[in-house]
């Protein structure tokens, strides 16, 4: 049994952080009921190449990045905006426990999917609104991207090399915005479970990526408001400790993070370079980071003379944070990654063999559970609508448009 065994989710967003949200919690076992639309379905559905090869190899329609975030979901296709089609929500919505949905400020209300409307059919029910920029404010009905975001908080002027270096700020390789608003999402949507359980009570919850990004600052939110500095990029160097960052090695680069001064001593000893310890200002990290631009040269020079293998190998033998930059192939294929089994197998319709990368929460008494594949659009709507309608009900709806998938 899974840790959220028994909790019933209604899931009306699309995309990545409403959809990661309701990923995690199918993987820890509740029921996730994913509405889509017929016949198009989540907007990710059509965001390929590149797409899943079916069990001969040819190329399906279901693509990697639907893939990445709907697993474990049951997919209902339904017509929201038709009397028919909303009727139906209502219907699971009276069962459910939890809504998600990520439209716009007060686009649902013409549905009569809001929070009021769905909260008088079920009083318990826990809603959690994810936009751009939240329920208020002078951007609260404008919509919202990973990317603007990225660069609305401050975070893309934190990222990327210096301008004297390379110039222009960079957004984060993956849509950080949206995993972590998916991450808060899930954190506050048990959060509210749990709070039932004391009050008795449902209740609506309003998450902002921007509100997301601006607190996922952390340390460098935390700096400027310590200094009244706003940070700058400084490419792959840390603002706060040295050495911290990539070098070049004879062939590639590799990193380095040493956190502490022992392990800086240790870094020394292990690169057979101890006459920096006989230096007073790369003794202790204040004064490393005060001095960085005399360190840094000479480290840079000194990590030439070897490959990166060598060095890697050296500092590690001392247990100086130390590491290779791998490639998404390279990664997927360390070992250590290997063992923990972050690389799973979930038979798909069209592809026994299908993978996708697993959830990295281990639990020991209510582990994670991978019941089946992402789906195909609209392949649980029978499923789930007949505990509502009967066959010849959900027939009729299908031939108006009303609902699609396959009906028996």
């Amino acid at each position: 049994m899974g840790a959220l065994q028994g909790i019933r989710v209604l899931d009306l967003s699309r995309v990545l952080a409403g959809p990661w949200c309701g990923q995690i919690l199918a993987d820890l076992g509740a029921e996730v009921i994913k509405i889509e639309r017929p016949r198009v379905g989540d907007d990710t559905r059509m965001w390929g190449p590149p797409w899943m090869p079916d069990q001969d190899g040819n190329m399906t329609r279901e693509s990697g990045y639907f893939q990445c975030t709907n697993r474990n979901k049951y997919s209902v296709a339904v017509d929201i905006t038709t009397p028919e089609g909303q009727a139906l929500i209502y219907e699971i919505a009276k069962t459910a426990d939890v809504v998600i949905e990520n439209y716009k400020t007060g686009s649902l209300v013409k549905y009569g999917l809001d929070y009021a409307s769905l909260s008088e059919l079920n009083p318990n029910i826990i809603y959690c609104s994810i936009t751009g920029f939240g329920q208020d404010g002078p951007r609260a009905e404008e919509p919202g991207y990973d990317f603007i975001i990225q660069g609305m908080s401050g975070l893309m002027s934190i990222t990327g090399e210096p301008d004297d270096v390379a110039g222009g700020a960079q957004k984060v390789g993956v849509a950080v915005v949206d995993i972590q608003t998916g991450l808060y999402s899930t954190i506050a949507i048990q959060a509210a479970l749990i709070a039932r359980s004391h009050t008795g009570r449902g209740q609506y919850i309003d998450m902002s990526l921007l509100d997301v990004q601006v607190a996922a600052l952390a340390n460098q939110g935390m700096n400027y408001l310590a200094s009244g500095k706003a940070p700058q990029r400084m490419g792959n160097q840390h603002p706060s400790i040295v050495p911290y960052q990539t070098f070049k090695a004879k062939d590639k680069e590799f990193i380095i993070a040493c956190g502490n001064d022992k392990q800086f001593k240790d870094l020394c000893i292990a690169i057979s370079y101890p006459e920096l310890l006989e230096n007073e200002k790369f003794v202790r990290n204040q004064d490393r980071v005060k001095y960085r631009d005399e360190l840094i040269p000479l480290l840079s020079k000194h990590f030439l003379q070897k490959t990166a293998k060598e060095w890697v190998d050296r500092i590690h033998a001392l247990k100086v944070p130390v590491g290779v930059i791998n490639s998404i192939e390279d990664a997927l294929a360390e070992p250590q990654i290997v063992h923990r089994n972050l690389v799973v197998n979930i038979p798909h319709r069209l592809n026994e063999n299908f993978q996708t990368i697993g959830s990295p929460i281990k639990l020991s008494d209510t582990p994670v559970e991978y019941h089946h594949a992402p789906p195909e659009l609209g392949e649980h709507t029978a499923q789930i609508l007949s505990r509502f309608k009967t066959a010849e009900e959900l027939a009729t709806l299908k031939e108006k448009g009303i609902i699609d998938g396959k009906i028996a």
